[in-house]
């Protein structure tokens, strides 16, 4: 099992938490790596003394130019670039491997939940499936761990133990010498998922819900299972493992020799460096130190499923989760305390949970966010607005259809211009004229409400006159009210009563407004078909006359008046009618007329649509009497 240490450390005084884990040997550095430092230091010494004591001056000076041929292209290898990315990706394996073990917890919290009965059969079910997934996640451990494997060599071995019956047992056998290529670890995985199907159709599970909710817990259970074989199966590459494992040890075989001290050697600066380094390699040492436990880490850590101090303890787990699923799915099932009031009923949550004399130095305040006790001074609190104006009035449209006067509008948005950030009111300018695209900026002051208006406006009712040379359709003004007055721009004398001028709040207003009217019942609204009327029929369409030659190709399963048409169908847009000459009675001239009308009524609304786009073209060839010629390819 993995080393933890994690209680030592939870409170970091003086000179830090983790001097006191430097004293600790079951996996440290020093236990990985004293065997290689001996033989580290054995080469040193040993080459060190032959250069004093065994050679002769000319054979010491071929040395020394041996020691420094090594101390100039040792700092060649890349040891810290290399070793640093293995490390890395041997210790996000390790991780993951560890997050890939598969729990039975929550497939047996389901398996208790959905599979009902009390009696000894639905008890057997339970344990069964648990069993059986237990066994899967068991299998799968003796071929990737060791120590599993020494524990459940053979299949005798598990029968045993409880995870086998003999006749479960004959099964695996029998596969086996049928299909010897294959591991069998998903098996018991099927198993379990019969007996989910047969409790299916014993109601034991009350709904297909129930069903796919534990067939898809236990393929969950056996991917993860399979996704340890993965990582056993698939290595990190060899040459990568081969490459890290060359350039540590040839650096500290040529270290062993280019760290000698020998006679005159100098350093970068060219003075004489001090003879310390004759008695004992200190820095040599602590490097050995760093880049060999480097190395030793990647080596217990890439497969963790072995014998080493950081491994992980797998036989704990298997015993652990037997355990726990037959307590879930068998001695918890269906059971659970009395159900009683809490403490807190009638308060409905606590204001504080009560605190020991031990824990009362501790008592943590609510967090605060970073900006909580951020100031900001008041007069830096008004909104800036940038310098613009705005007018929008559109609601009204003038004398005639070709002209638009804004004094005729009965709603206005008026923004004046600031100098500065703060929210300021100004009164509109005289005769202000601007359009809807016109980006809105700046303050608007609200002077009257609107909603009297949009009511008025929005629930018109349509005004016809019979004479030719005047409009079919004039958009009514707004009544004049006690408070025109007062309302009236001071400096305009055109503006009719009962001009209302909008402030901030009008854009809200009219959002909320039109919520309430898309709330009520349909109304009728004035449309291109209640201004103008219906407009002419269009000239018939021609329609080729059917060759008598083709007759007998018609397939007599067909209504015998399906083919009896004229020599034309006319489309009538404002009459809806059909010339047919096919009998009313006949059940495909029924079918035929309904999509007609429909057809008809869809042909009006896109119409209808068209026309409100341009209303001046459509005004204007109302006056000049023009028919509206409408092609049935609209």
């Amino acid at each position: 099992m993995t080393v933890t240490y994690t209680a030592e450390v939870a409170t970091c005084r003086w000179f830090g938490c983790f001097l006191k884990l430097l004293v600790r040997w079951r996996g440290s550095i020093y236990k990985l790596v004293w065997m290689d430092l001996i033989a580290f230091l054995f080469i040193y010494y040993g080459l060190n003394i032959a250069y004093r004591h065994f050679l002769n001056e000319e054979h010491q000076r071929t040395f020394e130019a041996v020691v420094r041929y090594c101390k100039f292209y040792n700092n060649l290898i890349p040891i810290s670039f290399v070793l640093g990315f293995y490390v890395s990706i041997v210790m996000t394996r390790w991780w993951n491997q560890y997050n890939s073990i598969p729990y039975p917890d929550s497939l047996a919290v389901f398996v208790s939940a959905h599979v009902h009965g009390q009696d000894e059969r639905g008890r057997v079910m339970r344990r069964t499936i648990m069993r059986y997934v237990c066994l899967c996640l068991t299998k799968v451990l003796t071929m990737i761990s060791p120590r599993v494997k020494k524990r459940f060599p053979t299949l005798d071995h598990f029968v045993d133990a409880g995870l086998l019956v003999e006749s479960e047992k004959t099964v695996m056998e029998h596969l086996d010498v049928k299909f010897p290529n294959h591991s069998k670890h998903w098996l018991p995985i099927v198993w379990a998922s019969s007996i989910v199907t047969r409790a299916r159709k014993e109601g034991r599970l009350r709904d297909d819900f129930a069903v796919k909710t534990l067939i898809d817990e236990l393929n969950k259970f056996r991917g993860n299972a399979g996704i340890l074989l993965n990582y056993d199966m698939v290595s990190l590459p060899l040459v990568y493992t081969q490459v890290v494992t060359l350039a540590v040890y040839s650096y500290f075989l040529t270290s062993a020799i280019g760290r000698q001290w020998i006679k005159g050697l100098k350093g970068e600066d060219g003075n004489e460096i001090t003879n310390l380094d004759m008695y004992f390699p200190v820095f040599t040492m602590l490097e050995f130190f760093f880049y060999m436990g480097w190395l030793k880490v990647a080596e217990s850590l890439i497969n963790p499923w072995g014998d080493d101090d950081d491994d992980f303890e797998v036989n704990w787990l298997v015993d652990r989760n037997l355990q726990v699923s037959y307590l879930i799915v068998d001695e918890m099932h269906h059971e659970h305390p009395e159900l009683v009031k809490d403490q807190y009923w009638d308060q409905v949550f606590p204001s504080e949970l009560p605190y020991t004399l031990a824990a009362e130095p501790f008592r943590d305040k609510h967090p605060l966010p970073s900006t909580a006790n951020l100031y900001i001074p008041k007069n830096e609190t008004q909104i800036f607005a940038p310098p613009s104006s705005l007018k929008i009035d559109e609601m009204g449209m003038g004398d005639g259809f070709g002209s638009y006067d804004d004094t005729q509008s009965g709603i206005h948005f008026t923004v004046g211009r600031t100098r500065s950030g703060s929210r300021t009111n100004r009164p509109p300018s005289v005769g202000s004229q601007s359009s809807m695209g016109t980006l809105m900026g700046g303050s608007m002051t609200r002077v009257n409400s609107v909603s009297g208006v949009l009511r008025r406006i929005f629930t018109r009712e349509d005004s016809r006159t019979d004479g030719a040379s005047q409009p079919m359709y004039v958009q009514p003004r707004l009544p004049g009210s006690a408070s025109s007055t007062s309302l009236k721009d001071k400096g305009t004398t055109n503006q009719p009563p009962g001009s209302i001028r909008l402030a901030t709040q009008v854009i809200e207003e009219v959002d909320e407004q039109l919520t309430i009217q898309s709330m009520r019942a349909k109304e009728d609204r004035p449309h291109m078909a209640t201004i103008f009327g219906s407009p002419p029929p269009s000239s018939p369409i021609p329609v080729p006359k059917s060759n008598n030659n083709h007759q007998q190709h018609i397939s007599t399963s067909a209504p015998a008046a399906a083919h009896v048409r004229g020599e034309m169908d006319v489309i009538s847009i404002d009459s809806g009618s059909t010339n047919n000459s096919v009998n009313d009675d006949d059940e495909f001239t029924k079918l035929k007329n309904t999509r007609e009308a429909e057809r008809r009524e869809r042909l009006m609304q896109k119409l209808t649509k068209s026309v409100n786009i341009d209303d001046n073209l459509v005004a204007e060839s109302f006056l000049m009497n023009e028919p509206l010629n409408i092609s049935p390819s609209v």
